[in-house]
């Protein structure tokens, strides 16, 4: 029996750490994600790149900067607004606000800073203008399903590595 390495076609599960630049653990999953390499479902190119050829138990780290990670800082995406007009219940550092803007497309914001005045919303991802590092750990390869390969992966929690 041939041990499968991932390519395309192929389902691959896997387990992950995302680092800041000071080597600071920003997320970490124990619980193996799946993925089907080359389907539907996205992930950054240069850590698909990576994990290309590499079989269950093998390990990669991938560093990526902002502009190939989560993107750079964008200002325009952080306001303040005064405390008055907004709802109590966003009144907490950490909340998050779904504002729609007017061709109907919603975005999600986090409440990042307030003060007894007013507080302040970032729409940006918390990683943005950072650079990151990937450490990932291959737990299992076989040959994908065409549902995989179209995204529709039957898993409890589905992670977006993009």
């Amino acid at each position: 029996m041939t041990e499968h390495r991932v390519a395309r076609n192929k389902y691959v599960e896997f387990t992950y750490q995302i680092a800041d630049e000071n080597g600071d653990v920003v997320e970490e999953v124990n619980r193996p994600v799946g993925y089907a390499y080359g389907g539907a479902q996205q992930m950054f190119d240069q850590l698909e790149a990576a994990i290309e050829g590499l079989k269950a138990g093998e390990k990669i780290s991938v560093e990526l900067p902002p502009s190939e990670a989560f993107g750079e800082h964008d200002p325009s995406l952080s306001f303040s607004e005064e405390l008055s007009n907004v709802p109590p219940q966003y009144h907490r550092i950490g909340a998050q606000v779904e504002m729609q803007n007017e061709n109907g497309e919603s975005k999600v914001f986090v409440v990042s800073a307030m003060d007894d005045k007013s507080l302040t919303v970032d729409g940006n991802h918390p990683m943005a203008g950072k650079k990151v590092s990937f450490n990932l750990t291959v737990v299992m390869v076989r040959d994908a399903t065409s549902e995989e390969m179209d995204g529709k992966l039957n898993l409890p929690e589905q992670h977006s590595l993009h």
